[in-house]
């Protein structure tokens, strides 16, 4: 049984860090990437890393989010600096199994970040 869970969400004053993880059970993975969605809205991508450890982010976060991944672990991780009330939300890990035409979400983790 294929299952992301993500972890390490919680509260957090404004400007200080977090560091999220997503651990992969059931499978090996290709393509991974972290999402969000704040309150009232929808969906939006992070960024992606893919499993030789490529990377991309939207452009609004380059720089502030760091994503990196373990291939060994099976884990997919997220650093998030200078955290703003913003980057509240929903924070959701996304992979694609490897070699086939699968893709899985996490149950999310929520951040929340006071100001």
């Amino acid at each position: 049984q294929v299952q992301l869970v993500e972890s390490g969400g919680g509260l957090v004053q404004a400007g200080g860090s977090l560091r999220l993880s997503c651990k992969a059970s059931g499978s090996m993975f290709g393509f991974m990437a972290w999402y969000r969605q704040g309150p009232g809205k929808q969906r939006d991508l992070i960024g992606t890393i893919k499993r030789d450890g490529s990377t991309d982010y939207a452009d609004s976060l380059s720089g502030q989010f760091t994503i990196s991944r373990d291939n060994a672990k099976n884990a997919v991780y997220l650093q998030m600096n200078d955290l703003k009330a913003e980057d509240t939300g929903v924070y959701y890990c996304y992979a694609k199994a490897w070699g086939k035409d699968l893709y899985y979400w996490g149950p999310g983790t929520q951040v929340t970040v006071s100001s």
